[in-house]
């Protein structure tokens, strides 16, 4: 898509007079008698047309076939951003998945989830600490101190001892494994978060770009409802209408001004959402430049479905949290092994100076770590169920994704081959039995109306299909 391309509503070419007078498409239409309202319409005669009305069909007979032409309808088809500002920014689906990428605040959860787990593992290689325990204190003789002047009454007295405990071998590489599985499944969930961050974020940017195309439709129908109902009117004051053509023309755009206003509070809001997903980077006001998809996918769904199962970040994420409670049960059942304690104390008393030393261990006489054991078999139990339904889960969303991409892809193909030559030919049929007097004004824009609606839902299947698509992408694990 060309931003240079960018336009407004069409509008219609006007011929002016060369006198300058501001009179559009040739001399200035004199009036004519109408008749009365007591005779029926199927009953009146039919009204000579005089040289000026003959010249006012032929001009509005000519501005109906530039209004109407094919290429002024298909524009919506091509363009995708509606007229904005020339200091609004325009953003790119890269642009916007780097600002989701690097600002949006789950990113960040994610990234602060994997230091945790990188914090659990510097935990589970450190050593314990040793424990020191120091004493001292006056002493004083009680018995041959009384009779001996020799011998010192008081004396400072005091110990030393150390402590150094030593874990369980198969309990410390029990815990060791267990935060390594953690780190493996935290990195494995920031890969996750992307998935579903850059899937979130492209249907956003989808949907942002379906509603600025079905904007840009609805200016260019009001712009051309607008100028009918002016046609109609001229018609029904030349007495070559009956009134409620004009009243009905008049309704034509009351709802094209509805649907003018629906579709710009629609770009409103999905610029909201968009941008909400970037944590507001892009900003109040902004533009999106992009296409939507019109080709399915390129893979058969056996090896999209095993790809999903062997690398997507969800199934690697569920596996080593898995694994990581498999490692914590053991960690438990090793853990009935108490850690000891090696120490060695030095005494120095009165009469006395000695070097000790011993082991600490506690006796597991009442608690056996049984709940715990059970609480981390529980877990591992749970994991292990969460693993097979997320495997069910991405094969059905696989299956489903895949074949709603496969079905809008054929449908676009019959737009593409059919639907959209075949509203342009009927469009082209009503002009033409308009300019030989065959059709009305409002049956011209019926199949004006009826065009546009085709457009609208063709730009609908390239969303559905650009929205299957990323999801897919979801469901897979990564870019197709």
């Amino acid at each position: 898509m060309n931003y240079a391309d960018r336009r407004g509503p069409i509008q219609a070419p006007q011929q002016h007079s060369e006198a300058g007078d501001g009179r559009v498409c040739g001399p200035q239409l004199s009036a004519v008698s109408l008749p009365q309202r007591s005779t029926p319409w199927s009953e009146r005669p039919r009204p000579a047309i005089r040289p000026d009305g003959a010249v006012a069909v032929a001009l509005l007979a000519c501005l109906f076939v530039v209004l109407l032409s094919p290429a002024a309808s298909l524009a919506g088809d091509r363009a995708s951003v509606p007229p904005a500002g020339s200091s609004d920014p325009v953003y790119s689906l890269e642009a916007v998945l780097n600002f989701a990428l690097t600002r949006n605040p789950t990113v960040a959860s994610a990234e602060g989830t994997i230091d945790q787990n990188r914090g659990q593992q510097v935990a589970a290689y450190t050593y314990l600490n040793p424990s020191v325990s120091a004493n001292s204190g006056v002493g004083r003789m009680r018995d041959l101190g009384l009779f001996d002047p020799a011998v010192r009454e008081r004396v400072t007295e005091f110990n030393l001892s150390v402590g150094q405990p030593i874990e369980w071998p198969s309990k410390r590489a029990a815990r060791q494994r267990a935060s390594e599985a953690g780190v493996a499944a935290a990195s494995a969930g920031l890969a996750e978060t992307q998935l579903n961050l850059v899937a979130d974020v492209k249907v956003a940017f989808y949907d942002l770009l379906l509603a600025q195309r079905a904007l840009i439709l609805a200016q260019q129908n009001l712009a051309t409802v607008e100028d009918v109902d002016k046609a109609v009117r001229t018609r029904v004051r030349l007495g070559e209408s009956p009134q409620f053509e004009a009243i009905r023309s008049g309704v034509e755009v009351l709802k094209a001004n509805q649907s003018l206003t629906r579709a710009a509070n629609r770009v409103r809001v999905n610029r909201v959402m968009l941008d909400t997903l970037t944590a507001g980077s892009l900003g109040p006001t902004y533009a999106i430049d992009g296409q939507l998809h019109r080709v399915g996918p390129g893979f058969g769904i056996d090896i999209l479905t095993e790809r999903a199962l062997t690398q997507h970040p969800t199934i690697v994420r569920l596996r080593k949290s898995v694994e990581q409670a498999d490692h914590s049960l053991e960690f438990e059942r090793q853990a009935r092994v108490p850690n000891i304690t090696i120490g060695g104390s030095y005494w120095r008393e009165i009469g006395r100076e000695a070097f000790t030393g011993g082991v600490t261990f506690p006796t597991p006489v009442w608690d056996r770590r049984q709940g715990e054991i059970i609480s981390a078999f529980g877990s591992k139990r749970k994991g292990e169920a969460e693993f097979l339904r997320a495997r069910n889960e991405l094969i059905r969303n696989v299956s489903q994704h895949f074949q709603d991409a496969k079905t809008t892809a054929d449908m676009i193909e019959v737009y593409e081959k059919g639907l959209l030559k075949q509203a342009d030919e009927a469009l082209r049929i009503a002009k033409f039995s308009f300019q030989q007097g065959a059709s009305s004004l409002i049956e011209v824009l019926d199949a004006q109306r009826v065009q546009r609606q085709i457009l609208l839902d063709y730009a609908q299947a390239q969303f559905d299909l650009s929205m299957s698509l990323a999801l897919l992408e979801r469901a897979v694990g990564g870019a197709l």
